[in-house]
């Protein structure tokens, strides 16, 4: 499996970065930065270490689909893995096979690095295909780059996260 890396450096204090990355106060945050991703991305579960949880979006036939993955870890405001483990297609949970063994047990790990008030997101991802590599390539960074603007916009900062 081949690793990618992305980093994005964010003018706000680590828990509202955790906070708005993951959707933990408000799935909506997730949901705006992943949308690069997929118009329509979500989650269903929950972010807690050992925990599934789906990644999902509907695709242009309407149908749901996505990942199938669990929390490997999350240690608060430092450090999330998330381990891929089947995907998800017309609500239809499939673990094994040709589909899924090209990038079974892969992992997505966020790490979170606060220095002066900014912090530095970094994500470490695992890929196979070069249609991945190339799509997550492109698509990553702009997602990261929308997850600084939510972080920093004025809006969210009235939430109580400077502290």
């Amino acid at each position: 499996m081949k690793k990618l890396q992305f980093k994005v450096s964010i003018n706000a204090p680590v828990p509202r970065i955790y906070d708005f990355m993951l959707g933990i106060n408000s799935k909506s945050t997730y949901e705006q930065w992943t949308s690069l991703f997929n118009p329509t991305s979500t989650y269903e579960g929950s972010w807690d270490k050992g925990n599934k949880i789906l990644f999902i979006g509907v695709d242009e036939n309407g149908e749901k689909g996505g990942m199938v993955s669990r929390i490997a870890e999350n240690i608060p405001n430092r450090f999330v893995s998330i381990q891929h483990y089947g995907l998800l297609k017309a609500d239809k949970e499939i673990t094994e096979g040709p589909e899924v063994e090209k990038w079974a047990n892969g992992f997505e790990n966020y790490t979170f690095e606060e220095n002066n008030g900014s912090t530095t997101v970094i994500v470490d991802l695992d890929a196979t295909t070069e249609d991945f590599l190339d799509y997550m390539n492109q698509t990553y960074p702009k997602a990261l780059g929308k997850l600084k603007e939510i972080c920093e916009s004025k809006i969210f900062r009235k939430l109580n996260y400077d502290k």
